[in-house]
């Protein structure tokens, strides 16, 4: 049994006389100390897949249909005491801006010590020290003193820094990180990246990164799910995929990318955009920007097709052409 299995997980926000659907059917796993990417637009539903897990939506969002088992135990159907149980103590969340988590005027220190007793029963001084070594564990140097700072006196990559250190104080089984790098330049990106990959490492955690960073994800996961308009388009193995992608969504965000263009060339784009949620296209939602899409595309909804270890919702998997790219993909 995996450590978090969703299982046809379907999400809809009701708005006046209609209810609009944000996910449809998803289903993915996480084992013990394995890392997930789910990557996707703005508005695919990587955040909303994320919320779901914690039953973090926002009001009228509900789940309407399907399972989110984490030991066995379905999170949908706890209470809400149950939850905070999970919640922040055996499954955490870094969100994308560490100044809205944390509290501009509480201290580092007391914000982690609260943290801490609100799921040990554990004395001021021994939350204080392993918060100490938290602190330690993600590079904050002269982490005393920093106890008594209060975030606005730190730069965005010590928030952040900080934000990992509250996560990783109860010894969660799970990380959910939301675009952790998002409000940060490049090279303190590169910085917290390696930082959660080496901690996930070293203390077995189990991390589910969300992104629209394809670079990232080959980076730093095993496994990736790549959505689209609320549904999974493709799933599998990291390096598969980005070496080897099926889906026309999946080519077009990985030829995207700055590297994969040649010097002084225009940046290859996806034409069109994300549908909203109450015009989601009939048949493939990708249809209307997909260079390959015909008449079928436009009526039938494809599922996901091919071995567990590589799957593509397209009906034309088999006929697409070769796929090539300039940059060198690892």
């Amino acid at each position: 049994m995996a450590l978090l299995e969703v299982k046809d997980l379907q999400v809809e926000f009701p708005l006046g006389r209609k209810t609009l659907k944000a996910l449809h059917g998803v289903s993915f796993s996480l084992e013990k100390g394995e890392r997930l990417g789910i990557v996707g637009e703005s508005g695919a539903g990587k955040s909303v897949a994320a919320f779901s897990i914690l039953n973090l939506l926002t009001r009228p969002g509900r789940i309407s249909a399907g399972e989110v088992r984490f030991e066995g135990r379905d999170l949908s159907k706890l209470s809400a005491d149950e939850m905070r149980q999970i919640r922040g103590n055996r499954i955490s969340m870094i969100f994308q801006d560490p100044m809205m988590t944390l509290n501009p005027v509480l201290t580092i220190g007391t914000q982690m010590i609260e943290c801490l007793k609100a799921h040990r029963d554990i004395s001021d001084k021994e939350a204080k020290e392993l918060a100490i070594a938290r602190l330690r564990d993600v590079m904050i140097p002269s982490p005393e003193k920093r106890m008594d700072s209060y975030p606005h006196e730190l730069s965005g990559g010590m928030r952040q820094r900080v934000v990992i250190a509250i996560a990783l104080l109860t010894d969660p089984s799970i990380i959910i990180a939301d675009e952790p790098t998002t409000a940060l330049d490049v090279t303190i990106q590169a910085e917290i990246m390696s930082l959660m990959l080496d901690l996930c490492k070293t203390n077995n955690v189990g991390l589910i990164l969300i992104t629209h960073d394809l670079a990232v994800v080959s980076q730093v996961t095993e496994k990736m799910i790549v959505m689209y308009a609320g549904r999974i388009v493709e799933q599998g193995e990291t390096q598969d995929i980005i070496n080897n992608p099926k889906h026309p969504y999946t080519r077009g965000l990985i030829k995207a990318l700055p590297q994969e263009n040649l010097p002084g060339a225009r940046l290859n784009q996806i034409r069109g955009s994300m549908p909203s949620l109450d015009a989601i296209p009939v048949g493939c939602a990708f249809n209307p920007r997909c260079d390959f899409a015909d008449e079928n595309c436009c009526k039938n909804l494809p599922e996901l097709a091919g071995p567990i270890a590589h799957q593509a919702a397209c009906t034309k998997i088999d006929t697409l052409p070769e796929f090539t790219a300039v940059g060198a993909r690892k």
